[in-house]
């Protein structure tokens, strides 16, 4: 009989060497128990609007339910040119320049395996997004962390990125707005960090997947920066913006090198991404812009609220100023990030995800998405002050309610 250890052997180590999500973990955690609070997931509380359901209903009704190009479809890459000009100015040939992926998981794998050979390096802010680092070592190329705080806003310098750069280092990526912190990054930083870039013959990988959801200043898309367009793979979906998460449709842009490269591989795994997602997102992007403006002005407003909950309870929270995260310092409580989730999970039922989940710079930190409707939030935060007074031993217990009213009359949590 076959020892079972053996088979352990047999796999790839770079596949062995790689960590579960901490974001799933607690996601599973969180389906398993009943009164659960969950602000871990940033996946939208909004439903898809209909008339992008529709659109799908519809297309199913015509019997699509075929194969596209493996690029996709044409008529989907010529609108997500259109708006990508229209927005930022930025221009790209819809035939040879624009893939569709399987979400923007998909299209991050695909750049990286494109790029990378064994032994490159990639530069990646910390705190990252948790698939950052696995896709990197998977494709064979080592992560190199720059390590931000929140001293500096968690943001990343052209500095930072020129002291970093070895002779190995092929590409950086930057998640703007950032996941898990909030943080943005300005026109004049990006300027700068550009030219590095630039200098050192980088590829400049940029997930601008919550670049929509930008609340203070405006978003710069990455390749609309002088010099920038030939060597940036934009990465960029409608998940986020459209409340589209399991549609799974996001999409890559860049010069048709990179893009004819990125397609041999996606030919040979997903071959194309679903039609009836891909014709819905036509029609988010031909319709949909009034819906996002009011998924936009929700957030904004839930931003406010969650700043201002953090504060009263005496956690330290940096502004977020994009996408539907806060990041807040738990520090003051004793507890690990890890133990601090873990607690609040089982004692109030609320979930969160611990920052190390993100990396090392992480740690003392939580992430909390304001995705969650605004009754959730209400009483999470009820919940969370609680807990922490509990840990802390001191400040005011806060009494949050729905207010309606000429100043709030979108029902915002309000403190009493």
């Amino acid at each position: 009989m076959t020892n079972p250890t053996e088979w352990k052997d047999r796999i790839n180590p770079a596949v062995l060497g790689i960590q579960p999500s901490g974001i799933r973990r607690f996601f599973d955690l969180v389906a398993e128990m009943k009164g659960v609070i969950s602000l871990g997931v940033g996946e939208p509380d909004f439903v898809t609007p209909w008339h992008i359901r529709e659109a799908c209903v519809f297309s199913l009704e015509k019997g699509y339910t075929m194969y596209t190009s493996n690029h996709g479809l044409l008529e989907l890459r010529e609108a997500i040119a259109r708006n990508l000009d229209v927005s930022y100015g930025v221009s790209y040939n819809p035939r040879n320049e624009i893939l569709i992926t399987v979400g923007v998981s998909e299209g991050l794998d695909l750049a990286f395996r494109t790029i990378l050979c064994p032994g490159d390096e990639v530069l990646i802010p910390e705190p990252s997004y948790v698939s950052y680092a696995p896709v990197t070592a998977l494709a064979g190329a080592k992560p190199v962390f720059l390590k931000t705080s929140v001293e500096n806003g968690f943001r990343i310098s052209a500095e930072m990125v020129e002291k970093a750069i070895t002779p190995r280092t092929k590409a950086l990526i930057l998640c703007n707005p950032n996941n898990p912190t909030g943080a943005t990054i300005d026109r004049e930083r990006l300027m700068e960090i550009a030219e590095v870039v630039r200098a050192h013959d980088l590829v400049f990988i940029s997930d601008e997947i919550y670049g929509r959801l930008t609340y203070v200043g405006e978003h710069t898309c990455v390749p609309s920066l002088p010099g920038m367009r030939e060597r940036t793979i934009l990465l960029n979906g409608f998940s986020k913006s459209y409340a589209m998460t399991g549609w799974r449709i996001g999409y890559a842009a860049g010069n048709p090198d990179f893009i004819s490269a990125m397609t041999k591989i996606h030919q040979y795994t997903m071959l194309c991404a679903p039609i009836t997602a891909q014709v819905a997102a036509v029609e988010a992007l031909r319709n949909g812009e009034n819906g996002l403006n009011k998924m936009v002005a929700q957030y904004n407003r839930r931003r406010h609220l969650v700043k201002q909950a953090f504060q009263e309870m005496g956690l330290p929270c940096s502004e977020p100023r994009g996408a539907f995260y806060a990041f807040p310092d738990i520090r003051s409580t004793g507890l690990s990030s890890e133990d601090f989730a873990q607690l609040l999970l089982k004692e109030e039922k609320v979930a969160v995800v611990p920052g190390n989940a993100f990396g090392e710079q992480g740690e003392g930190f939580v992430r909390c998405s304001y995705s969650a409707s605004v009754n959730d939030l209400t009483e999470a935060f009820k919940r969370m002050n609680s807990f922490v007074r509990r840990r802390v031993n001191k400040g005011k217990i806060l009494s949050f309610s729905i207010g309606k009213n000429e100043s709030n009359k979108e029902g915002i949590c309000q403190t009493i």
